[in-house]
């Protein structure tokens, strides 16, 4: 079962409460530590295992406190473990996963000790602005940090962000974490770690998704458990870039990619007829094709030869254990 981490930050890089504008003890009071616990025959458990541990912000969404998190720390989790900041462990259920934006609910299933977070966009941050990232465990987890840069952000997951945060210095338990502006708001949960070049120097980095891209769907998610758009067109593999080359890395075992014969190692030259010159450009263009559902030709540099596949998209939600709401 989950349990108080009992690692801590160096003190320099701690921000000082009695310099915040707000009441620090109460934002850390917001966030939670989580736990899932995922069947080893899940799709995702391969890629992303079946012990996840994170954090997650206590939001009021329509009237009731949820935890929102990243999606990938509860995804087709069988059993979810909320720690508050008291240590008292409650358990909970996933409420809804946003593929689109990387997002997650999570029901509480009791009190969880604490009120919610504020939330404001992120849209007001500049480059240079001071920040703080909260973990669960208080002061001893909390990170004062810089947002080093703001850009796109293109996943070899088919995932992506038009305007991602960079802050630096990085945070060790990033998933989750609460991404706090100088008025104590949310505006972004921690995705992932990066290098990134500030001032032509490579930096470990994290990678903040702003609520921005869900804040208008979250009324819905909790409500449904996903969003009333038609999903988008999913193909169920891995691709990078490579000297400026979009290049399949890996293909999901039974995905539409996987039946069609798209195999890793095929460089993507076209699709749908278009020049793939990037993995966000190839992202956009598949995505403008239509629905989940829809047929795209895939042009494939495969050793000497050229190959057009036809691919049969779906929906990623019908390969995953969806959540159940209450």
């Amino acid at each position: 079962m989950a349990r108080q981490q009992h690692w801590a930050l160096p003190q320099e890089l701690r921000p000082d409460p009695d310099k915040l504008s707000y009441d620090f003890d109460a934002a850390a009071r917001s966030v939670v530590l989580l736990r899932a616990d995922v069947p080893e025959d899940a799709y995702t458990a391969e890629t992303l295992g079946t012990d996840r541990l994170g954090n997650g912000a206590i939001v009021e969404i329509a009237g009731r406190n949820v935890v929102l998190t990243m999606g990938y720390l509860v995804a087709e989790a069988a059993n979810i473990w909320i720690t508050t900041h008291s240590g008292r462990i409650v358990s909970g259920h996933a409420l809804a996963y946003d593929y689109a934006s990387g997002f997650g609910l999570v029901q509480p299933l009791g009190p969880l000790d604490a009120g919610p977070l504020a939330r404001a966009s992120a849209t007001p941050l500049q480059v240079g602005d001071a920040l703080c990232v909260l973990a669960h465990g208080g002061l001893p987890h909390a990170l004062a940090t810089t947002l080093v840069a703001r850009r796109e952000f293109a996943g070899y997951w088919e995932y992506l962000i038009d305007d991602a945060l960079f802050v630096a210095p990085h945070h060790p338990l990033w998933g989750g974490t609460a991404l706090l502006d100088a008025a104590g708001r949310l505006v972004a949960l921690g995705s992932l770690l990066v290098q990134q070049t500030v001032d032509d120097e490579r930096h470990e980095a994290n990678m903040f998704v702003p609520l921005d891209v869900v804040e208008p769907l979250l009324p819905e998610l909790a409500a449904h458990g996903t969003r009333d758009a038609a999903p988008r067109p999913w193909l169920g593999m891995y691709s990078t870039e490579n000297n400026g080359r979009v290049v399949v890395a890996g293909v999901l075992a039974k995905a539409p990619a996987h039946r069609a014969g798209v195999e890793p190692g095929d460089t993507l030259l076209e699709v749908a007829g278009t020049p793939v010159e990037s993995l966000a450009q190839f992202y956009r263009t598949l995505w403008a094709q239509g629905d989940a559902g829809v047929r795209v030709g895939l042009l494939v540099q495969r050793g000497g030869a050229q190959k057009l596949i036809e691919v049969h998209t779906a929906m990623r939600e019908q390969f995953l254990r969806t959540p159940v709401v209450h």
